[in-house]
């Protein structure tokens, strides 16, 4: 019986030490699967990382994981942006984009790469290039309104990627992008461009991560960035979420909500370049072809010339000013200046045609009076002379006739009805053609009340004349070469007063509107 238990303490002995050897065998092989991080403060930051992103530590595929301490449930991770934006290229109005230069700076928090515990004497922050960046789990953040965009350079220089002892990684990427911004010209040259830079999580949405801005300065610029064609008004951040499902796939497959921020910038634009190579050539030109109006009427080479050359030249500056614009279909600013401009040239094509037909003209116009209504109405609606008129109504005059029997009832002429009523003479009239000769007869009874009558007449003619002799003429006569001279003179002073008003109206609505 005691040898029997003897045996059975032996047994179990020697259980034991295999137990015990297997289990510092097993313990040597984890040893040797993953690194320990024993002595950590003596390690290199090469090897420190190394050990820390060990496969049996890190999963570079998995985000880092955070709970609740009340309610234990996971929370989103929280991705802090910041932008320094170097370069601010000018839109291209054509391909409605601009290009920028920037820095993208990215920070979270990830506990599993916390060395403060097992590494207590290291109080530097670990630095490292994109090699570093490699080894990590990073946000998978995309330009929502990208055309393109690329990391600046191609050394590793251009990734920075930095550690803190509390596990604080942060990620600055210097990077170029050409991104899309929707303008609209309606007020060209004197527009405002809003354009945005949108930022969205590409793979997570908001139940694995939020996208917010750092708290303190998180737009800045470039102090010596300048601006050519477009001066920087202001700038304002924004902070959203991109609804993304079966029908608005900006995400690909995934569906639910995403976190995006953005910022706009605000650009106005200079107009000092298109003063001095649009504004003021077209005032000039719109004045040399009122030049015309200096010349004579008759002279049509060096008129047309002087207006179509105008024309062309005013038509030719306009289309360097647009040919950098989309082609659009609403009516912009410019092109209101483009249609006035062009209606005044026009017009002074349209007034040398009107006062070179007036001065071809032989027969003269005869006016009311002298003024702008009864001249331009004469001119389009000419009307037939005094003298005209005169013949026209002499040959509808009728010639009066002479009766020896006027105002006698002559009894021989009388007649008697049977009531002894007596019934007038019928008085016997000579009517003569005014084409033909006029002939006139004396009375055989009563001379004396024809030559009376005659008397009468000719005294009426005496008056008459004496009476157009003091009243003044009523019509004015006018050659076709006085009128065509006078519209050219009214021209010269209609034309720059039209002009003078149209851009009264032109830069009130442009500044004030």
């Amino acid at each position: 019986m005691k040898s029997l238990s003897t045996k059975v303490l032996l047994f179990i002995v020697i259980c034991s030490l295999l137990q015990t050897e297997i289990s510092a065998i097993n313990d040597t092989i984890v040893d040797e699967n993953c690194p320990s991080l024993a002595n950590a403060d003596s390690l290199q930051y090469t090897e420190l990382i190394q050990r820390m992103t060990h496969v049996c530590r890190y999963d570079r595929l998995e985000r880092p994981i955070e709970y609740d301490n009340q309610t234990l449930k996971r929370l989103p991770i929280v991705v802090k942006t910041r932008i320094y934006v170097y370069l601010l290229q000018n839109l291209n109005s054509d391909l409605l984009q601009f290009k920028t230069h920037a820095l993208l700076q990215l920070s979270f928090q990830d506990k599993r790469l916390a060395y403060k515990e097992f590494a207590p004497e290291r109080r530097e922050t670990i630095l490292g290039q994109k090699h570093l960046s490699e080894r990590l789990w990073l946000p998978h953040i995309f330009f929502a309104n990208e055309r393109e965009s690329s990391i600046l350079g191609t050394d590793e220089k251009d990734v920075l990627t930095s550690i803190s002892r509390d596990g604080n990684v942060i990620i600055s990427t210097r990077l170029q992008a050409s991104l899309y911004c929707w303008m609209n010209f309606k007020k060209f040259p004197f527009d405002q461009q809003y354009c945005s830079t949108i930022l969205e999580s590409w793979m997570y949405n908001t139940s694995d991560l939020l996208l917010e801005w750092e708290d303190h300065a998180p737009i800045s610029f470039d102090p010596d960035m300048r601006l050519t064609e477009f001066n920087l008004a202001q700038f304002w951040h924004n902070t959203t979420v991109v609804h993304s499902d079966h029908i608005n796939m900006r995400h690909g497959a995934f569906q639910g909500n995403y976190s995006s921020l953005s910022f706009t910038v605000s650009l106005q634009r200079e107009i000092g370049f298109y003063l001095l190579d649009y504004y003021l050539p077209s005032m000039m030109i719109v004045a040399i072809s009122w030049v015309s109006f200096w010349l004579q009427a008759d002279a049509s080479p060096p008129r047309i010339m002087l207006g179509t050359s105008t024309m062309l030249s005013f038509i030719t500056l306009s289309s360097s000013q647009s040919k950098t614009l989309p082609k659009v279909s609403y009516i912009k600013v410019s092109e209101v200046w483009f249609i006035g401009c062009t209606f005044f040239i026009f017009g002074s094509l349209v007034e040398f045609a009107f006062v070179n037909t007036i001065w071809r003209r032989k027969e003269n116009i005869e006016l009311k009076k002298v003024n702008s209504k009864y001249i331009i109405k004469s001119t389009l609606t000419p009307r037939p002379s005094r003298r005209q008129l005169g013949g026209s109504l002499s040959n509808e005059s009728r010639a009066r006739s002479c009766s020896s029997l006027d105002n006698i009832v002559s009894s021989t002429e009388s007649v008697r009805n049977g009531n002894g009523t007596v019934n007038p003479g019928f008085n016997n009239y000579l009517t003569v053609h005014p084409n033909l000769p006029i002939i006139r007869t004396e009375c055989a009874d009563n001379v004396s009340v024809c030559s009376e009558r005659s008397t009468n007449d000719h005294v009426v003619d005496i008056d008459k004349d004496k009476k157009s002799e003091k009243d003044p003429p009523t019509f004015t006569t006018m050659t076709p070469q006085e009128i065509a001279m006078w519209i050219d003179r009214r021209s010269r002073l209609l034309f720059p007063g039209m002009f003078l008003a149209f851009n009264a109206l032109y830069w009130t609505f442009v500044y004030c509107f």
